[in-house]
């Protein structure tokens, strides 16, 4: 009962404690795209369908070191890369139906805590 009890806190810690950045990908977009999320060598690679979305979280007591960089290509186009500062307790950034970032006003993107990527030369 114990171990499980842990592991219930642990996720409750990730989920709330964290600061997060959430990739939401438009569901009028006609393919699917493929992502890196680097979180200080923390690496992870997945798939998302139109519509979908993915996230990570930072930590709670950043040095200066720390990085957190979202990389993606949409089917067979070029690949993109920011460097995020994630916000607590989460962050969103909404890629339009083509896969670039959308900076519409009023989509609550906090444009101040993107930059380009210091490890991955490929623009944003």
């Amino acid at each position: 009962m114990f171990p499980l009890l842990v592991l219930q806190l642990m996720a409750l810690w990730n989920i709330y404690v964290l600061p997060s950045a959430t990739v939401n990908y438009s569901k009028d977009a006609e393919r699917g795209l493929r992502y890196t999320w680097n979180v200080q060598d923390r690496i992870y690679r997945g798939r998302m369908s139109p519509g979908g979305s993915t996230s990570d979280h930072g930590y709670l007591f950043p040095d200066t070191e720390f990085f957190m960089e979202f990389s993606w290509a949409v089917e067979n186009e070029r690949w993109h890369c920011i460097s995020i500062t994630p916000k607590w307790p989460n962050m969103h950034i909404f890629l339009d139906a083509d896969g670039n970032i959308d900076m519409q006003k009023g989509n609550g993107i906090d444009v101040d805590r993107l930059k380009e990527c210091q490890w991955d030369l490929v623009k944003p």
